[in-house]
């Protein structure tokens, strides 16, 4: 069975939609700003990518809105653009033929500071009872779930960046399993105080006030992370329950997926990037394809000089050195963490189909000693087959490999859009 993408929604700091998503994205349009929710003049980071004008009524039924977390109601509004995308209604297909499986970071940060806080002001009994639910990292998945009526195999993957792409893995398994159709992807909203308190522990978020020096991946400037919110949401199909739905060609087929883990350390990525190429290398293999067979790698761009020269590493290790254009967009947006990694695939999915590779995201002075084709301005190539590669906290690897569909009714190569 064949695993295709067929719908796709954006909620992004780059824009609300993948049409303003993608034209920000190109035209290198800078999402990072100071804090907006709360005053975060007080902490070591002050800056982040955050969507603006979301309106959570436009997109979410109010009693769900009182129950759910901000990073909730960010996975329903990208569910419904994806659904629309696609022309796929779960209601019109037995519930079983639907699952939900998406990745997820940190849970509901909001509504957990907003309890907690309620809690240790007010005691026990001012805490609602929606706590229980609304800050676990499932929430999400169980509550599109229950709205849309899915009764498939449903699951939330749990591995801080690469999660986004895990999910996407997970749907092609599922699909293969006999599933007619996954929604898959990630969404976050990890901009409250103790869920910035939590990131900043780590040790690797900016702590410049200038959003031009906030997030630069690859930059010899680099110097941390700026988190962000927002996501994406995928729909994947088996290919011939499309076909018997007269659904669209899709985007993509999901080609081949791996993951791997350092086993180094309980908080660090492995320095030598040995195993993230290793994850890269059987992406690859499981598309059934060469290196030299990727058009553009989507890259993790974790914007520190430790991080980005082993992820540097592990791509020379793979393509060669400047062996094929590497991107790394999210520096306009901040870092995600699940929802980074899903972005970052609908990104590569919209890029496929315009036949355009976008430039790094705040990409001033590339650090030559990587040794890696960094793309400075948008980049015309005809795009069959991309990768899109991800390290989460802890030593998680995960690549994803997308390839090209050709149009219904055609014989003739993939050119990577429909």
């Amino acid at each position: 069975m064949t695993a295709v993408i067929t719908g796709l929604g954006v909620v992004a700091p780059t824009g609300v939609g993948a049409a303003d998503h993608w034209r920000a994205t190109l035209a290198g349009e800078l999402a990072v700003r100071p804090v907006e929710s709360f005053d975060a003049s007080g902490y070591a980071t002050q800056l982040a990518g955050q969507i603006a004008d979301f309106d959570v009524a436009e997109h979410v039924p109010g009693r769900l809105a009182i129950q759910t977390d901000r990073w909730t109601w960010l996975a329903f509004a990208a569910t419904a653009m994806a659904l629309a995308d696609a022309g796929y209604d779960p209601a019109a297909h037995d519930p079983y033929a639907t699952s939900v499986i998406l990745g997820s970071g940190s849970g509901g940060n909001e509504f957990g500071q907003r309890e907690i806080q309620a809690l240790w002001s007010r005691g026990r009994k001012a805490v609602g009872v929606y706590q229980s639910i609304a800050w676990f990292y499932a929430a999400s998945t169980g509550q599109l779930a229950i709205h849309h009526g899915t009764k498939g195999p449903c699951g939330v993957l749990v591995a801080d960046a690469a999660s986004g792409l895990d999910s996407l893995g997970w749907a092609e398994r599922a699909i293969r399993r006999g599933t007619g159709a996954v929604l898959a992807g990630g969404t976050e909203a990890p901009i409250a105080p103790y869920a910035l308190t939590a990131q900043m522990a780590g040790g690797k978020l900016s702590t410049a006030t200038d959003p031009r020096a906030g997030y630069k991946p690859f930059d010899r400037a680099a110097a941390g992370h700026v988190p962000g919110e927002g996501g994406a949401v995928l729909l994947v199909e088996d290919e011939q329950a499309v076909r018997a739905r007269s659904g669209p060609a899709g985007y993509a087929t999901l080609a081949g997926y791996a993951a791997t883990h350092d086993a180094h350390h309980y908080r660090e990525t492995a320095p030598d990037g040995r195993q993230y190429a290793r994850a890269i290398e059987l992406a690859v293999q499981h598309a059934g394809l060469e290196p030299s067979d990727i058009d553009m790698v989507l890259a993790d761009g974790a914007g520190r000089p430790d991080a980005d020269a082993a992820e540097a590493a592990a791509l020379r290790a793979v393509f060669g050195p400047f062996g094929v254009p590497v991107t790394a967009p999210q520096g306009l947006a901040g870092r995600l963490l699940a929802g980074g990694s899903a972005l970052n695939v609908a990104t590569a999915l919209l890029a496929m189909r315009a036949g355009v590779i976008p430039p790094v995201g705040n990409l001033d002075d590339p650090d030559p000693a990587y040794g890696l084709d960094l793309v400075r301005a948008p980049r015309e190539r005809p795009l069959r087959a991309v990768l899109v590669a991800a390290r989460g906290h802890g030593g998680f690897n995960s690549a994803l490999v997308l390839r090209g569909r050709p149009p219904h009714g055609t014989d003739g190569p993939a050119t990577g859009g429909r």
